[in-house]
């Protein structure tokens, strides 16, 4: 076996020598890869790490797009969107009922809490009919009858009304649960 260790007047601490000295040399060599090994796994992994436009506020429409009688109407929520490596510029992402009651806007996201199909306004009745379940909702979100599959309400979104535009803060959310729990 070659050593790069220096000869040394006693044979038998030679192999030690080089062991050290090798298993220095490797040290050095895996602490000055970790750093650029390092980075470029950050690099690599970063787009699942950044965070979703779920939940930001979206411009969906003048408030005078709104019929005062409470009538609700759809809107589709265009944003950008992105999964782990593509982005894709001003994409439908979602739609939304909007429905003005006095002074305010109601937001209700169009998937059935049920089983995330999309939900009609059913003008004849006045109410939400998911043609999935038959599940029925009044205008208020509210579940109609006793015995409705939908474990929920419908999902209201916040509202902001800045300057007569109205905002919705879009989010979808997890179907079939009791409870109203974002998606990520």
């Amino acid at each position: 076996m070659s050593c790069c260790c220096p000869k040394s007047p006693d044979p038998s601490s030679e192999g030690r020598r080089c062991f050290l000295s090798q298993v220095v040399a490797a040290l050095f060599a895996g602490v000055a890869l970790a750093g650029p090994a390092l980075s470029a796994l950050l690099t690599f992994l970063n787009p699942l790490r950044e965070k979703t436009a779920a939940g930001k506020l979206v411009r969906l429409t003048e408030l005078a797009a709104l019929p005062e009688d409470g009538t609700p109407r759809k809107f589709p929520v265009i944003a950008d969107r992105s999964d782990a490596w593509n982005r894709f510029p001003r994409e439908p992402v979602g739609a939304v009922y909007l429905r003005r009651v006095g002074k305010q806007v109601e937001a209700f996201n169009v998937v059935c809490p049920h089983a995330g199909c999309f939900i009609a306004y059913e003008a004849k009745e006045n109410i939400f009919f998911c043609p999935c379940h038959t599940g029925r909702f009044e205008l208020n979100g509210k579940r109609m009858g006793s015995t409705s599959p939908s474990p929920r309400d419908l999902d209201s979104l916040q509202v902001e009304l800045r300057s007569n535009e109205v905002w919705v803060k879009f989010e979808n959310f997890q179907t079939n649960t009791p409870n109203k729990k974002p998606l990520a």
